[in-house]
């Protein structure tokens, strides 16, 4: 078993499967399983540097169809959680969630609240295109502002 995972890593880690890696990672890291996308994006523009828009864009058209997929399983459990939704802090945060819309889920790019978020914005019925648009405008700059400050910080 050990040797086949091996030789899977070493497949997807080769140059022409290096986009796709990156988008399942950032698929996967957009859902509420805890995984980081960045290492990912780092990692292959470190190896090739001329993938910076097409890395940028992979990861950010992952990222935003997790953070789509996440919307659906919010907007699915909303009967559930509305058993165990009477907290203060809890109707606090959902009178802000419906007083932004939307507009919230530029937001999901934030680490540990992002991808709740995106759940949290199906859950509450908001309309599903415009927050997929704005998320994907908050996962973008979170990308490309993420990647080219750590490409300033280690540039060789």
């Amino acid at each position: 078993m050990q040797a086949w995972f091996d030789s899977l890593l070493a497949l997807l880690a080769l140059p022409e499967y290096g986009l796709s890696t990156l988008f399942f990672v950032a698929f996967v890291s957009a859902t509420l399983l805890p995984l980081g996308s960045e290492p990912a994006l780092f990692g292959l523009l470190k190896l090739n540097p001329e993938l910076f828009w097409p890395a940028v864009a992979v990861a950010t058209a992952g990222n935003t169809l997790g953070g789509a997929v996440s919307w659906w399983m919010g907007y699915g459990a909303h009967k559930v959680a509305d058993k165990y939704s009477k907290s203060s802090h809890h109707l606090r945060a959902l009178a802000w969630l419906e007083k932004l819309g939307p507009r919230a889920c530029l937001l999901s790019w934030l680490p540990v609240v992002g991808d709740p978020l995106c759940a949290v914005a199906g859950w509450l019925r908001m309309p599903f295109w415009p927050c997929v648009l704005y998320m994907a405008i908050g996962k973008f700059a979170r990308y490309f502002c993420m990647t080219v400050a750590l490409l300033y910080i280690w540039p060789h």
